[in-house]
């Protein structure tokens, strides 16, 4: 069992959704390793480092990071998602909790990092904050968001989506453009962190058939449980549709996708 600490209302909601489809997630996530491996390189993850991943998911990450000698520590709000990151990295150190407030002391970790995560929380700039405090002063705190929209596939999915996630509470602030130039960095440095670089990487993901397509795309924060049965067929097929224009030759489906990096100082 991993230890725990107490959470938000909020952030046990989102642990549920992304729980309920853990596998299905799983290869989803097992398709980002090209995003983990250039955040491992450019941050200079190695022997003997402290890491940190709020929002570890299935442990796929860790895992890259483990395996170039970094003791590794993972947060994440789902128990079932942790429990497939214990089987991947069982040196982990994982913890079930919120990352709005990190169960750990401060100036504990050579390097933090949230992959599409961090913007779960309602208060971005107060999760960036904890993730500066659980870092030791200058320590790289790896910050990764969706690219531009024009150059995301699963824009198109989540149009289709949006409509059936949680709102957001009504005293939350207004969702930022993530995506828009130096929208993150700013955000960063309101955190009280120090933007050093950022980065724009691009990839696909990649599935089989129409049946893979499905059943990656209806996992996401427990898409397919939000829906409910009855409106899982419709929700699939309208999915389906719009992604239709990723189809290849072959009868799979190729989504080419954006993601923007910024790595700061603590």
């Amino acid at each position: 069992m991993a230890a725990t600490v107490p959470m938000s209302e909020r952030a046990a909601q989102w642990g549920r959704a992304w729980g309920a489809r853990a596998r299905d997630w799983e290869e989803n996530e097992r398709q980002q390793l090209p995003t983990y491996e250039e955040a491992v390189r450019r941050a200079g993850i190695g022997e003997g480092q402290r890491v940190l991943e709020v929002g570890c998911g299935t442990g796929v990450f860790l895992r890259v990071a483990a395996d170039r000698g970094a003791d590794v520590y993972g947060l994440d709000a789902s128990e079932a998602l942790l429990e497939l990151a214990r089987a991947r990295v069982p040196e982990a150190d994982l913890r079930l909790g919120d990352l709005e407030a990190l169960p750990y002391e401060d100036d504990t970790f050579d390097v933090v990092a949230g992959f599409n995560s961090f913007f779960f929380a309602v208060d971005l700039v107060g999760a960036l904050r904890e993730a500066g405090r659980v870092a030791k002063p200058g320590a790289p705190v790896v910050i990764q968001v969706w690219g531009r929209h024009d150059r995301c596939d699963l824009e198109a999915m989540k149009e289709v989506a949006r409509p059936f996630m949680p709102p957001r509470p009504p005293q939350a602030p207004p969702e930022p453009d993530l995506s828009a130039p130096g929208v993150l960095e700013a955000i960063a440095v309101e955190a009280g962190l120090v933007p050093r670089s950022s980065f724009d990487l691009g990839w696909a993901y990649e599935y089989a058939d129409e049946d893979a397509l499905a059943r990656a795309m209806l996992s996401p924060a427990g898409l397919g449980d939000l829906v409910g049965p009855e409106c899982e067929d419709e929700v699939r097929s309208r999915i389906v549709e719009a992604l239709a224009p990723c189809r290849t030759p072959e009868g799979g489906y190729r989504l080419e996708n954006e993601f923007h990096v910024v790595i700061a100082g603590a």
